[in-house]
C-alpha cells in the first residue's frame, strides 16, 4: 500500500503536506512490515531542529532497532505522544494514527526533491 498523496524517501519515510509549510512524517507500510512488531518509538521533542538526512529517532521492534531519518529540515512542532503508550500504531496505521512528527519546513520547495509515489513503488519492487 503506497498512498498517492504522499512523498517518500529511499529510507522508507513518508511526508504529507498538512497546511502551509507544515508536514507530517512517518515510516511507510513497507518499513513497518520489514521491522515486524514495533515495541518502542523514540522521537525528538517539540521545538527540536532536525536536518534532512540525519537520524532523528529510533524504532525498536521484536526483530531489531532501526534509525528514523529526517526527510526534511525544519523545526518539530508536534510529536505523536500516542506512540509512547501504543507504539504498535505504527504497524496498524502507518499512514494514519502511526504518524511520528509534524515539522515546520525551512524550505517547502524541498518536497519536490522527494520521491513520488511511482518512484517509491519502483524502489520497493527492487528490494
Amino acid at each position: 500500500m503506497i498512498p498517492d498523496d504522499l512523498r517518500y524517501t529511499a529510507e522508507h519515510e513518508w511526508i504529507r503536506a498538512t497546511s502551509g509549510s507544515t508536514v507530517r512524517i512517518g515510516i511507510t507500510d513497507y518499513a513497518q512490515d520489514s521491522l515486524g512488531d514495533i515495541v518502542f518509538v523514540q522521537l525528538p521533542d517539540v521545538g527540536a531542529t532536525i536536518t534532512s538526512g540525519e537520524t532523528v529517532g529510533e524504532v525498536e521492534s521484536t526483530k531489531s532497532v532501526s534509525d528514523v531519518y529526517a526527510p526534511v529540515t525544519g523545526t518539530v512542532t508536534a510529536k505523536n505522544e500516542a506512540l509512547d503508550d501504543q507504539p504498535e500504531l505504527v504497524n496498524g496505521e502507518p499512514y494514519g494514527g502511526g504518524w511520528m512528527l509534524e515539522v515546520e519546513l525551512g524550505d517547502p520547495a524541498v518536497l519536490d526533491s522527494l520521491l513520488s509515489p511511482d518512484e517509491y513503488r519502483e524502489l520497493t519492487e527492487k528490494e
